[in-house]
């Protein structure tokens, strides 16, 4: 299983890799409910409408943190936002293979608790070597997603390469 931040699923969504990731993960992708109110509560935005198509769809499902101990120790050791810190106390009781998020403090939490994460950079670059994308769309998708994103220069140049790489 993949347990998503809002974060991740939103880029994933804005560049339109949501339905391609989700085909081709191979694991069951859920998120908390902190994380469907992030991304689909006010908001009636592309992004919002896609990952509410998938959920409605049960292509992702919805997993309550029940923890909430663990919720708030996430919250006082890491300054995390709620949903955040319920993916990855969602990910830590369900025993999640992964964690997709992009969040940097986030991402460091992750690194510390000895939980496996992914961001949406490199589901990108994973789906293309999966060849789930040809390179014209995972690049125009790169493109995109340096719009959206706050990637540091040499994380942008290094999918660059990947991607311009021949498979």
């Amino acid at each position: 299983m993949i347990v998503f931040d809002a974060s991740t699923l939103i880029l994933i969504a804005k560049i339109d890799l949501l339905e391609v990731s989700l085909r081709g993960i191979g694991m069951e992708a859920a998120i908390p409910q902190a994380v469907e109110a992030e991304c689909c509560g006010a908001r009636k935005s592309y992004d919002s409408l896609t990952i509410r198509k998938a959920l409605d769809d049960s292509r992702i499902k919805i997993i309550p943190a029940k923890d909430r101990k663990l919720v708030a120790k996430l919250r006082d050791d890491f300054s995390l936002g709620k949903g955040e810190c319920e993916a990855i106390a969602v990910a830590l009781r369900e025993k999640a293979s992964l964690v997709g998020i992009d969040d940097r403090e986030g991402i460091n939490a992750c690194k510390l608790i000895g939980i496996p994460f992914t961001t949406a950079i490199a589901i990108l670059v994973r789906s293309y070597e999966k060849r789930l994308l040809g390179q014209s769309e995972a690049l125009a998708m790169l493109t995109a997603l340096a719009k959206h994103a706050w990637y540091r220069t040499s994380f942008l140049d290094d999918a660059r390469r990947r991607l311009e790489e021949p498979l």
